[in-house]
């Protein structure tokens, strides 16, 4: 099972885990533009705005595979406290666990805690299994609400 730990975006451990993440990213990237690649503003992922996490497995705590981190961005239209997930990922080993689905159920909690009433995120087509992994979980289709030039598919989940 995973463990998740909440450190500061500007952890060894979580700029390690983020480059090889954007690296990753690149590789694989669809569109001809290329990748942009921006790590995280260290300041939206301090409690009580956002958090990140990085994620071992109880077996070896220190060991870390994956991340992924909460917001807080503009609270929306209709008045719901709105946080943002960003930076879901896990290296290829531990892909295919359901550690994806423990991860994001993970900073659901954490963002309610934080007291969301709604997380959203933005992907790329090209992610499918991340893609699935949204609908699965709960996340409905939404028009763009940022300008996130890697995203081609925004969702939103209430959780209230």
């Amino acid at each position: 099972m995973p463990q998740f730990t909440d450190v500061p975006v500007t952890d060894a451990g979580s700029i390690a885990l983020l480059t090889q993440y954007f690296s990753d990213r690149a590789s694989t990237f669809p569109s001809s533009g290329g990748y942009r690649t921006t790590f995280p503003p260290p300041e939206q992922f301090v409690p009580p705005r956002g958090l990140f996490l990085l994620v071992s497995e109880e077996s070896q705590p220190r060991t870390f595979v994956g991340c992924g981190g909460i917001r807080r961005i503009d609270d929306g239209a209709d008045g719901a406290v709105r946080f943002e997930a960003k930076h879901l990922w896990l290296q290829p080993q531990v892909r295919g666990r359901g550690w994806g689905s423990l991860l994001l159920a993970e900073l659901e909690k954490r963002a309610r805690q934080f007291g969301a009433t709604e997380l959203v995120l933005d992907t790329n087509s090209s992610l499918e299994a991340a893609g699935r992994l949204y609908q699965r979980s709960g996340y409905v289709d939404v028009p763009p609400y940022n300008d996130n030039p890697n995203a081609t598919n925004w969702y939103r989940k209430s959780l209230g």
